[in-house]
């Protein structure tokens, strides 16, 4: 945010009008409440203004999510009717959901580029055989959306606004982006965000690797960017050392791999509690824990229940909350309760976080297990729970029932359970 403000000043020489993009709504609207007059948008809400600017977002155009797997589920169909046979053919829906998804947001647009690229992955999941398979099913998911009135879905709409700016003779609206939460950004969002501005703007990128919790294993190296200064920022501010030091053990564990862009945090000089590990019998007796608790801590402070999907947040309501969601009209004042998924939480940071229902059974999430490995899934839950636990400035209470995730670091050199 400071950084938006210094770029837009007026009064400098390189000030002009600056954009503050991130990949979360809800943190959009928490910017805008303590930056105030700054321009602040999550990254789909800009692409769909500059389409709309540019004439090329008809109404009710982007396909949801419903549409989507209908469109895949005729696509395979119509593939199989035709003759097409492979062993990918009998994957399940989810599975080229996420590899349809990964095809778009590289801005791969034919079977050579991804033949081609799909072996740099840290994982593929498709045997070389039969990736022109999956391309022609991939195709036809295009035409299929295309036939239900569909121009676009959310994956591939940073392709057609990086086409457009590179046909758009209208000058440029921002002198200035500044990109926050980078790692949740794809590779085609990032290069369509450096072809916004002119030649001589700005594109400043924040991010944080441990905190990549989207699938999209990339950063502003693999998106082709080109930086002549680098800041790395290492001391934490946040978080206690207490909670840093369960922050750092899990950015240890093996689901964080090397990587050039991932900067330790530096452990804090600032005091606070143990983080606490509270076992119940049962879920009910754990969230009637939680919620007490919570609603307790709220009457003075800044509060939040995390959940890790929307599921779990529906069967949880909480009474007398604001939830954390990307509709959220405007962020409260004062101390209060909080409640969101951790997707919501992203970029947010509470007095004390509440994070429930840590058992073996939920994490990794038995979904990704059977669409993605064991591994792969724990490395995806594992990244989520480092982005709740570092939501607490002070006060972190982590709570299970059964037996508690295996992710959750055991180290008897961390001391930090009580």
């Amino acid at each position: 945010m400071l950084r938006s403000i210094y770029l837009s000043d007026p009064g400098t020489a390189h000030g002009g009008r600056t954009l503050l993009v991130t990949f979360n709504k809800c943190l959009a609207t928490y910017m805008k409440h303590v930056a105030g007059d700054i321009s602040v948008e999550n990254y789909h809400a800009f692409a769909r203004r500059y389409l709309r600017q540019r004439g090329k977002l008809p109404y009710n155009s982007i396909s949801d999510p419903d549409d989507r797997r209908r469109f895949i589920t005729e696509a395979v169909a119509h593939a199989r009717a035709d003759g097409l046979e492979g062993a990918i053919l009998d994957r399940p829906t989810d599975f080229f959901d996420e590899e349809f998804e990964w095809i778009q947001q590289h801005g791969i647009e034919s079977t050579q580029d991804y033949v081609a690229e799909s072996p740099r992955r840290t994982a593929s999941r498709v045997p070389q055989g039969q990736r022109p398979l999956l391309f022609n099913v991939y195709e036809r998911y295009l035409a299929q959306r295309r036939l239900g009135g569909k121009r676009y879905d959310w994956s591939d709409l940073a392709s057609t606004v990086l086409a457009e700016l590179r046909t758009d003779q209208g000058g440029r609206h921002h002198r200035h982006v500044v990109i926050d939460e980078g790692q949740d950004f794809s590779p085609e969002m990032l290069r369509s965000l450096a072809a916004t501005i002119p030649d001589d703007g700005s594109l400043t990128f924040f991010g944080d690797i441990a905190q990549q919790i989207y699938g999209h294993r990339v950063s502003w190296r693999s998106a082709g960017l080109k930086s002549p200064k680098v800041w790395r920022f290492s001391e934490n501010y946040r978080n206690s050392k207490q909670i840093s030091r369960l922050a750092l053990a899990l950015a240890d564990a093996p689901y964080f791999p090397d990587d050039p862009d991932l900067v330790p945090p530096t452990a804090p000089v600032a005091d606070g509690p143990l983080p606490i590990l509270r076992h119940a019998t049962d879920e009910g007796r754990e969230w009637t824990f939680v919620i007490e608790n919570a609603s307790r801590l709220a009457q003075t402070g800044l509060v939040a229940v995390l959940f890790k999907t929307r599921d779990e947040e529906r069967r949880h309501r909480v009474v007398n909350g604001t939830r954390l969601h990307r509709d959220l009209p405007q962020w409260p004042s004062g101390p209060g309760l909080f409640y969101g998924t951790y997707h919501a939480a992203k970029g947010l940071e509470f007095d004390a976080v509440f994070l429930p229902f840590l058992s073996q059974e939920r994490w990794p999430d038995p979904a990704d297990v059977r669409l993605l490995g064991y591994d792969e899934a724990a490395v995806r839950s594992a990244r989520l729970l480092y982005v709740g636990v570092t939501r607490a400035r002070s006060t972190l209470v982590l709570t299970y029932s059964g037996e508690a995730t295996p992710l959750l670091p055991r180290s008897k050199d961390v001391a930090l359970y009580q």
